[in-house]
């Protein structure tokens, strides 16, 4: 038998990483040794990894910037509408290898780093992670940037520059520890400021009433300094711009006035100002109602709309008429879409701008106002929608809480005057909420300023229009719409998984990259002897090296032959690892039982972090740290059983346990994951899923047919009914005897012999205050993973299946989702223009674009 290709021999096969030209490789060498010598001043003798990797990104970067000033260059002549995607949470992960790979670079470049003696995986490693991101919608918004850019659409992410992103977890003793993310420490090669383009933020201060107009007076001001990030379309020659928010004090922050002799003080304040942009908010579906949070919510967004405001303006096509019309194409012009409410200011804030500095009246500013913006909904659990108290709005923004009430009184007069008897119906709908505290709620605000609401999954989206916004949608059902989310086939299969990519464009083709619908074709291969076992192949080979990944970060050995049970994502209630943990005891207790008896064997992944003020996340942690404990040392079980806390779970780990996965837990109770988007990279991935009629779960099976997943467990029907009836844990506990033996060891101190009553916290709430239903789906939980561990024994049978879910997953590119966006709610179209690049002369690519738009016009 021929010994297995190394990771480096295979990359070099691939045809979809770029074509090697020796001219390529030539240049990429000189590139990276000049970087060496000039932009690090190193030599190859004093060089340290660090430094290589810093030359090669630089020498990648060198081949962005040409397509990059020509993609604006482009947009400013053509003067197309622009979409601005605002969000507080950018999850980029690491940058290099996806530039590599939409630039059809990553071939020459291994080549080049290997004729350099260089090993490019090692290098790509030493990448810090950008992680501006808690989870899920933190990492949609990187994913769609790269569609938007990938689909030839004029495109902007804002968001803010923090210095010190999602909390690096450490485990010690079992417990989560956080440790500070500085991720700017050596630097960032991606991006470039922009001070000429810093701008004025003002806070506080007071409202004037003038003969002229309304003015905004006595505030205090904090700059925002632009850093530009080039986000690159696949293989299209199109950079789109990322442009992050950083804040700064003003030169002359607390020395103007009063502040007479302590200068020393006065700059040392200056932190105050720069606080702004210092960290991420480290919380997941949930509100934390603090003044620098909104500081953050509002500093993005003015910054933004000045921003968004001089583009327009500028343009080429810019309005040469009166102030009064100058506006009127705007919403022509300018799509903003709102990811969930964190940038709702922005609503009152444009109002503000139209109002008080470019003097429209009141209509004529709402109409384009409502017109320019879309809102995206994340969530439907309670305690994460936000709602502002009135008494800190009035003090940080004045001027928008007043902008705010005349929203909701035009609104309101509107709601009375459709349902003149109707207070209760009032009440509901107003943006301000009277119960004690004054609050404002800012979904609401949302909803009335935009033309379109959409949910993020079929089913979210039903629950968003007849539940939780029942009220509005009645009155505006054309309002609302479905996007279900996407992910990008770039980074979550060709950069993270090259076997199954290459595999797959073996039997289809090239074109899937662009057009994951193309996917389908494998269903022909279903039954293709040689394919089932290729991809089995794969999968066993990115499972060996996740094992050896594990075996040299964290001294683990566990089994490749075993299933890899993998649940990583955000550590929450409603998610239900708690769930997963009672079925890990549950098959612990079955092998003490009888341990002669056949067990499949398992490695049970289970990964994620805790917002640091949620104690019952960090609960759940320490219990399935300590269960891990007990089953791994047990010698009784041997290598049937290993549970692994996989430590500070993050985008660069995704990418190596996903490929590696078999089995995808996707287990909250029904009606509470919106979407999920970490089940679309497991499916496309080659993992099959066990999962509850929930979020996305639902149009996977949609597409793959149910008999192709796992699915089990309560309805959303189901749980409304089970609400309804009253849930009694207690029943369930009594009637399961594994449950209660379970339960009993937890509660008993088996798992914690040093401190018994260590659990009560978690078993309490499981009796008294479970919202999420765990008891209630455990039975057929348990039940479910009995049928997925004999599908597992048929090897054959499991990789049919398994080819079934990659061939169905094609809808689930955000490729398709931003069409539908672009389409549905931008008013935009996607363009398969390619923008010639840098080498071609200007005369020439003009030409070429020409011809390639009489062609496009044609078709």
């Amino acid at each position: 038998m021929s010994r297995p290709l190394t990771d480096q021999e295979k990359r070099k096969q691939i045809s979809i990483r770029g074509i090697v030209g020796v001219e390529n490789v030539a240049e990429l060498k000189k590139g990276f040794n000049r970087h060496l010598h000039f932009t690090l001043v190193k030599d190859r003798n004093v060089a340290t990894p660090r430094d290589y990797y810093f030359a090669l990104a630089h020498t990648v970067r060198d081949h962005l910037v040409g397509r990059w000033i020509r993609t604006q260059q482009y947009y400013y002549e053509k003067d197309p509408k622009r979409v601005y995607y605002l969000s507080l949470e950018f999850y980029m992960g690491r940058t290099l290898q996806n530039t590599m790979i939409n630039l059809g670079l990553q071939n020459a470049c291994d080549e080049a780093i290997y004729q350099l003696g260089l090993d490019i995986e090692e290098l790509e490693e030493i990448e810090e992670d950008a992680g501006l991101g808690n989870g899920g919608l933190g990492r949609l918004a990187a994913c769609f940037l790269d569609s938007l850019a990938s689909l030839g659409l004029a495109a902007y992410g804002y968001g803010i520059r923090y210095e010190y992103g999602i909390f690096n977890q450490k485990i010690r003793d079992g417990w989560q520890v956080e440790e500070a993310d500085d991720w700017l420490r050596h630097g960032n090669p991606w991006e470039k400021a922009r001070p000429e383009y810093m701008l004025p933020i003002h806070f506080y201060g007071r409202v004037e009433h003038t003969q002229t107009g309304v003015r905004w007076v006595d505030t205090q001001v904090v700059l925002a300094l632009p850093y530009d990030t080039p986000i690159p379309g696949y293989m299209n020659n199109t950079v789109n711009t990322m442009r992050l928010w950083s804040a700064r004090a003003p030169n002359d922050f607390n020395l103007r006035d009063f502040n007479v002799g302590d200068y020393i003080q006065a700059v040392l304040d200056r932190n105050l100002a720069e606080n702004i942009s210092r960290v991420l908010y480290p919380n997941d579906n949930f509100f934390e109602g603090k003044e620098l949070r909104l500081k953050q919510e509002y500093f993005v967004v003015a910054a933004t709309l000045q921003d968004i405001i001089r583009r327009f303006k500028a343009s080429k096509f810019g309005s040469t008429e009166s102030v009064r019309t100058a506006f009127d194409s705007f919403p022509e012009q300018v799509a903003i879409q709102l990811n969930d409410t964190h940038p709702a200011l922005a609503i009152p804030e444009l109002m503000r701008v139209f109002l008080d500095i470019e003097r429209i009246p009141w209509s004529k500013a709402w109409d384009i106002t409502t017109r320019t913006f879309a809102y995206t909904n994340h969530t439907v659990l309670p305690e994460a929608l936000e709602r502002w108290p009135v008494d800190l709005v009035e003090k940080l923004l004045p001027r928008h809480l007043q902008i705010i009430y005349e929203i909701n009184q035009r609104h309101l007069d509107r709601i009375a005057a459709m349902f003149p008897k109707d207070v209760d119906r009032i009440r509901r709908m107003s943006l301000i909420e009277e119960e004690g505290v004054k609050r404002i709620n800012m979904a609401h605000l949302c909803i009335v300023g935009s033309h379109a609401v959409n949910g993020v999954a079929k089913i979210h989206s039903d629950i968003v229009r007849t539940q939780v916004f029942k009220d509005f949608a009645e009155i505006e059902p054309e309002k609302f719409q479905n996007k279900t989310n996407g992910i990008t086939p770039r980074r979550w299969l060709l950069l993270c998984n090259p076997g199954l990519a290459e595999l797959i464009a073996e039997k289809i083709g090239e074109e899937y990259v662009k057009d994951l619908s193309q996917l389908t074709k494998l269903h022909k291969f279903v039954h293709d002897e040689i394919f089932i076992r290729e991809v089995a192949k794969v999968k066993q080979e990115n499972k060996v090296k996740f094992a050896q990944y594990l075996e040299r970060e964290y001294k683990v050995k566990i089994n490749p032959a075993s299933m890899f049970d993998v649940q990583v994502k955000r550590i929450h209630e409603y998610k239900r690892q708690l769930m997963n943990c009672l079925h890990v005891i549950t098959m612990y207790n079955r092998i003490k039982r009888d341990p002669m008896k056949l067990f499949v064997p398992r490695t049970v992944i289970i990964g994620g972090k805790a917002a640091p003020g949620y104690h019952m996340a960090k609960m759940i942690i320490k219990l399935i740290t300590s269960v891990g404990h007990v089953v791994n040392n047990d010698p009784v079980v041997g290598n049937k059983l290993k549970v692994i806390f996989l430590e500070n779970y993050r985008v660069s780990l995704a990418e190596k346990v996903i490929p590696a996965t078999d089995l995808s837990e996707q287990i909250s109770t029904a009606g509470t994951e919106a979407s999920g988007t970490g089940n679309m990279k497991f499916m496309l991935n080659g993992a099959l899923t066990i999962g509850t009629m929930d979020g996305a779960n639902v149009e996977m099976a949609e597409e793959a047919g149910e008999e192709n997943l796992f699915i089990f467990g309560m309805r959303v029907e189901d749980v409304e009914e089970l609400d309804r009836k009253g849930y009694n844990a207690e029943d369930y506990y009594d009637r399961l005897p594994e449950l209660k033996q379970a339960i009993d060891q937890i509660k008993s101190g088996f798992f914690s012999p040093k401190q018994p009553d260590l659990f009560k916290d978690v078993v309490n709430m499981l009796f008294y205050h479970d919202r999420f239903k765990v008891f209630a789906d455990y039975e057929a939980y348990v039940r479910c993973q009995e049928s997925v561990s004999q599908l597992y024994m048929n090897s054959r049978e499991w990789t049919k299946t398994v080819i079934r879910n990659i061939a169905a997953s094609g809808k689930f590119s955000s490729d398709r989702t931003i069409k539908e966006y672009a389409r549905d709610i931008w008013g935009m179209e996607p363009s398969d223009l390619k923008i010639p690049p840098p080498n071609v002369p200007r005369d020439v690519a003009d030409e070429q674009l020409a011809n390639d738009t009489a062609d496009n016009l044609h078709m």
